[in-house]
């Protein structure tokens, strides 16, 4: 059993810091919200501190899962933060969906003070986090994830290194874009099938059987045919990660048409007030122009 702190107690945080304490580990957590991680070190039996310098205190691994590049270095980096904390020897495991650019200056920010950096983004949204079932995708060096591992297992379905610091958030992107496209696609099949008249659960009962087959028609087909969005990933959050997408492409050359016009789409919702509506809510905007 390790030593563990745990930075960020968002949606997906909270849980993933329960389950490493579920797991036997001894956890200390950070929250920006002081109040937040009192009340998860009541509920959980850990403890909790003030800023991220004073939690990674004495800590064998830091995981951190908050919310953007500036979140992410506000936590590690200055007088608070975890880096100057940190001891030599010790691993810090990002699990935000961030930019390649912070990644790779924060994994040599801690390789200068003797700490070692996996960038380990995750997918599998709110429910496999608190299911413990996430994907996990890492960039870094070998040695250092071989020592994570154990540790993000437990609240993986699937943990694996893709390649050098960087690669996990690179592979993050490939899901969004992927995601992004799967998305508009089934919105505008349950939109055809309304307008042709069609049952939409019986047209998907089939058509989920088939190639057209996904984790977003099994686990949103139903919430979407009834109009409800109030729950999941964000409009917001996901354009923030298909900016992170649609930049990174600009710097390889990459041509990433669709996940641009997705983006515009996410744009739209947000302009119907739809920026915390799920992903999903591409259907409204669908149902709106008609």
């Amino acid at each position: 059993m390790a030593k563990i702190a745990f930075l960020g107690l968002g949606v997906m945080g909270y849980p993933m810091a329960g389950h490493l304490k579920s797991a036997g580990h001894e956890v200390c957590v950070y929250n920006r919200t002081t109040a937040k991680a009192e009340r998860w070190a009541q509920a959980h039996g850990g403890s909790f501190a003030a800023t991220p310098r004073e939690a990674v205190q004495g800590a064998d691994f830091v995981m951190a899962c908050v919310g953007n590049d500036d979140d992410l270095r506000g936590i590690c980096l200055g007088e608070d933060g975890a880096f100057a904390g940190m001891a030599a020897g010790s691993v810090f495991v990002d699990h935000t969906t961030v930019s390649a650019k912070v990644t790779c200056e924060l994994y040599d920010a801690s390789g200068a003070n003797g700490i070692s950096f996996v960038d380990a983004p995750i997918s599998g949204g709110q429910a496999g986090a608190e299911n413990g079932v996430l994907s996990v995708m890492c960039g870094g060096d070998p040695e250092a994830y071989e020592r994570a591992a154990p540790i993000i297992d437990a609240y993986a379905r699937i943990c694996r290194r893709i390649g050098d610091s960087g690669a996990g958030q690179m592979t993050k992107m490939c899901n969004q874009i992927a995601i992004a496209g799967l998305v508009q696609g089934l919105s505008e099949a349950l939109h055809f099938a309304e307008k042709a008249g069609l049952d939409g659960r019986a047209v998907v009962e089939v058509i989920s059987q088939g190639a057209a087959g996904s984790w977003q028609m099994a686990n949103r087909y139903e919430t979407m045919l009834d109009d409800q969005f109030e729950h999941g990933f964000a409009v917001d959050w996901m354009r923030k990660d298909l900016g992170i997408c649609l930049d990174a492409a600009d710097q390889t050359g990459a041509s990433l048409p669709v996940t641009a016009l997705v983006d515009q789409f996410y744009k739209d919702v947000q302009k119907l007030g739809g920026g915390r509506w799920d992903t999903s809510s591409l259907l409204k905007r669908l149902r709106a122009m008609d």
